[in-house]
């Protein structure tokens, strides 16, 4: 347990330090409106990324997560042989590793290292994310309307606060999922290291949802395509375009090119996000249904 307790302090402290404090002040200077805003949060394609969803959005009301990932797991650990314990610790730093590293999970990896031991599924991330950012769990419920999923309560913000995660297929049309979520918008939608996915007809009903229910879609280039925004809709980029290569490079938006080979470029961003680990290589895009009152651009401190 030291040896995973001190693991696991090293990668958070950098977190904090390269992600968690840069976005936070970066919202703040950039999205006030947003990050104090206590509408339900969207985050499809999510997998068990509480964390994201809670920097740009801390005091949500609700935070609605959909992926494919299993609920999972987590027994009473006090009762695992010290051996078999141990795995399971490691097992969980594994599958993290990626998402603490950079800013996404590595799906495959996570489902072979939780897929295995006693700890599985995206419960036992939720829960890391959960205590780390200084949460206390107050109730936690298996659910199985609109899908299977889990709902967990949690305090220790303003006011408490409800965490959905379900495990749903978001291709096809308008489903349940879909219309029970449209009875808690308009939210605030998150898109972060979406595969490309709602660049594709196959995805479309999950493009429109969010389109037609969100204050407000903070997303990289892997989200909704630059040129799927309706008319009407305001969209501020932000840091810098770095093409993709391999299994990307064919989803290059060349509108989204123009605008960052304007000048002057659009505002650096100051941290990494998306698919890009690199700082410098971050892109965040802020779009709105309607013009907001312009703000500066302030990018976090270097």
């Amino acid at each position: 347990w030291q040896q995973h307790a001190t693991a696991m302090n090293e990668a958070w402290a950098r977190k904090s330090r390269t992600q968690v404090a840069p976005i936070r002040q970066w919202m703040l200077a950039n999205a006030p409106e947003f990050h104090r805003s206590t509408d339900n949060v969207f985050y499809m394609f999510s997998g068990p990324d509480f964390l994201y969803a809670s920097i740009f959005y801390p005091v949500a009301n609700g935070y609605i997560l959909a992926g494919l990932e299993p609920v999972g797991n987590v027994p009473d650990i006090l009762q695992l042989p010290a051996d078999m314990f141990a795995n399971d610790l490691l097992a969980l730093r594994n599958s993290m590793n990626s998402i603490l590293r950079f800013q996404y999970f590595i799906t495959k990896d996570m489902r072979s290292d939780l897929g295995r031991g006693n700890i599985s599924g995206t419960l036992p991330i939720l829960y890391v994310f959960l205590a780390r950012l200084g949460y206390t769990i107050n109730d936690v419920t298996r659910v199985t309307s609109p899908a299977e999923g889990v709902r967990i309560t949690f305090s220790g913000g303003e006011q408490p606060q409800t965490l959905w995660y379900f495990k749903t297929d978001l291709s096809g049309g308008n489903s349940a999922f879909l219309r029970w979520c449209a009875a808690r918008g308009p939210g605030l939608s998150l898109l972060k290291a979406a595969s490309f996915l709602m660049h594709s007809s196959g995805f479309s009903g999950v493009k429109n949802f969010l389109l037609q229910n969100s204050r407000v879609i903070i997303q990289d280039d892997s989200g909704i395509p630059l040129r799927d925004f309706p008319k009407g809709w305001t969209v501020n980029c932000y840091g810098r375009y770095v093409p993709h290569k391999e299994e990307f490079a064919k989803y290059y938006q060349a509108d989204l090119a123009a605008i960052y080979a304007q000048n002057p470029p659009p505002p650096p961003l100051g941290f990494a996000f998306g698919y890009h680990w690199q700082r410098d290589a971050g892109l965040l895009m802020l779009a709105t249904p309607q013009p907001r009152a312009p703000l500066r651009a302030v990018p976090v401190e270097q």
